[in-house]
């Protein structure tokens, strides 16, 4: 699988990336969503900022770690631990302040050029889990669904 992370725009998360400062995401929420427990070592990730239409960048996953039912205290060691690989804004660590979390980490970071168009579709999260990533460019892409994205 491979998978397109949008990227916040007001926090230059792809910006970071870019430029080295970042090299892991975090993704949470309440309960288990996507991506947690669906991404792998090995696996490719695209980025895109948020609002661009433009796939711009790829990397490799290197890492990955899964938690559920974390406690306020272990969010926040968590966050914090993974701070200099996160790089994340005061903002950010509020936002992903969540009890279950996935830290995806990342090397090999490749800028794409030119950046690849990306066809949105009216369901979708901002962290999609696809076949290829031509299933979402303009010209080649599919209708989304969520097959990829259930529990194995």
């Amino acid at each position: 699988m491979v998978h397109l992370v949008y990227c916040d725009d007001k926090a230059k998360v792809l910006d970071k990336i870019l430029d080295g400062s970042k090299t892991m995401v975090v993704r949470g929420a309440a309960g288990r969503k996507i991506p947690h427990s669906r991404v792998n070592e090995g696996e490719i990730l695209y980025f895109m900022q948020k609002g661009s239409k433009k796939i711009s960048a790829k990397a490799t996953v290197t890492h990955v770690e899964n938690y559920l039912k974390l406690t306020e205290e272990e969010i926040t060691d968590t966050l914090e631990r993974s701070q200099p690989k996160l790089n994340l804004t005061d903002k950010q660590k509020e936002r992903w302040h969540k009890k279950c979390l996935v830290l995806v980490e990342f090397a090999g970071v490749e800028k794409i050029e030119p950046a690849l168009d990306f066809e949105h579709q009216g369901n979708m999260d901002d962290w999609l889990i696809i076949g290829k990533i031509e299933d979402v460019v303009v010209g080649t892409s599919v209708p989304y669904n969520y097959e990829n994205s259930r529990f194995k």
